[in-house]
């Protein structure tokens, strides 16, 4: 058995533990991070995360921060625009199409998308060298101690880690969160998601595009070219069943399906590898802090993948984490800085789960009169300057 000290503990290596790890480090704190599962580094392998990120800005000022974009960049699409097309029926008759272009806020682009395996591999090898990180894969969380002064956490491998802040960001089903006695409230939509790469025949121009119609958006989010061909990442929101209909559809009807979901925008799609299914849901903790333990990304909020507000929800909330703990160096688990950390992200959160939770029930309903709705919604939004400009302002994340 072997005791760790570090300043900070965390329970999970998904993307926003990993980054959490590297952020930490670099302001100088000596950090332990545990997952119980190594990453999966392959496209092809199980356990692949097949989803992508779109990283909005934030998020990369926070990866430039701590090193970490010169080695994400290569592997990015900047976002250029974003297009809305409001489609009815079946097959989808498109009653509008709106475009948000990102000059519309500057001069550069909305963010940068990136398969989420990619990232977790470039993360995994970065954290191999990165000084004041222990990264302990394969070794998951167990047991909390609090003291006035400390936290105490069982490892599943019998080691200790005696450390003065301790970060749950180990998911929506968070066993730290749970051992810190913090609750959830979760909403289900009786929705699913599919995941998966395609080429396609005409370019997508950078221009990330969400294809509204009865169940959830299709959502087209650009990726670099593979094997010359042009390339994107998909997220497809159907009711349950219709989603495990089409994860497990032969691939030839599968594409024709997509193709004509897609309304043929981006001429014929080829599926590229295997598909994945997630579930949909929104799910929030009633607080963000217990103690001397913070719950961060989906540990604190899931939301239905809309507006890539997900991931970058949960680097805003390392953002603020790590803001706060820069103030008290010595101690950064001290109360002061998890109540500054909770009233910064905790207003945030809240506000942004009610705002997707509407607009997923919205977009996904077939009845006549709210896609009257989500129609007339989509023109006020985009033909008011000032709206346009502010609903884009709030996307990005908290200033």
């Amino acid at each position: 058995m072997t005791t760790h000290e570090a300043d900070i503990f965390i329970s999970g290596g998904g993307i926003a533990g990993q980054v959490a790890a590297a952020v930490f480090a670099a302001r100088g704190f000596s950090v332990v991070m545990a997952d119980p599962v190594a990453p999966v580094t392959e496209a092809d392998l199980d356990g692949s995360d097949l989803r992508s990120t779109a990283f909005l800005r934030p998020a990369r000022a926070l990866f430039e921060a701590c090193g970490l974009w010169p080695l994400l960049e290569p592997h990015s699409m900047p976002l250029a625009s974003l297009a809305v097309i409001d489609t009815t029926g079946w097959p989808p008759i498109v009653r509008d199409r709106r475009t948000f272009a990102a000059s519309d806020m500057g001069t550069e682009p909305f963010g940068w998308n990136l398969m989420n395996w990619v990232v977790r591999r470039e993360l995994w090898h970065y954290l191999q060298d990165a000084p004041g990180i222990t990264a302990l894969y394969g070794t998951g969380f167990k047991s909390l101690v609090q003291r006035s002064g400390e936290v105490i956490i069982g490892l599943d491998n019998r080691d200790r880690v005696r450390a003065r802040l301790a970060i749950a960001a180990d998911g929506k089903f968070s066993p730290m969160r749970e051992a810190a006695g913090i609750e959830v409230s979760t909403t289900r939509y009786g929705q699913k998601s599919l995941a998966f790469t395609v080429t396609h025949d005409l370019p997508h121009d950078n221009i990330s595009t969400e294809i509204y119609n009865e169940g959830g958006p299709f959502t087209i989010v650009p990726l670099p070219d593979i094997g010359g061909k042009h390339a994107s990442a998909i997220v497809w929101m159907n009711f349950g069943p219709r989603a495990v209909d089409l994860m497990e559809m032969a691939v030839p009807a599968f594409e024709e399906v997509m193709f004509t979901r897609s309304t043929g925008l981006l001429g014929w799609m080829h599926l590229e590898g295997r598909r994945s299914i997630w579930p949909i849901i929104t799910q929030t903790a009633k607080q963000l802090a217990e103690g001397r333990v913070a719950v961060v990304g989906e540990a604190a909020h899931a939301l239905p993948p809309i507006g890539a507000q997900g991931l970058n929800t949960s680097l805003n909330d390392i953002i603020a984490l790590v803001g706060a703990a820069v103030e008290s160096p010595a101690d950064p688990g001290a109360p002061a800085v998890l109540k500054a950390f909770e009233a910064a992200r905790k207003p945030d959160i809240a506000a942004r789960a009610r705002v997707i939770d509407a607009f997923n029930r919205v977009a996904r309903s077939g009845e006549a009169a709210v896609q009257a709705v989500r129609l007339a919604g989509l023109k006020a939004v985009h033909g008011i300057a000032p709206v346009r400009k502010g609903v884009m302002r709030a996307g990005l994340g908290p200033r």
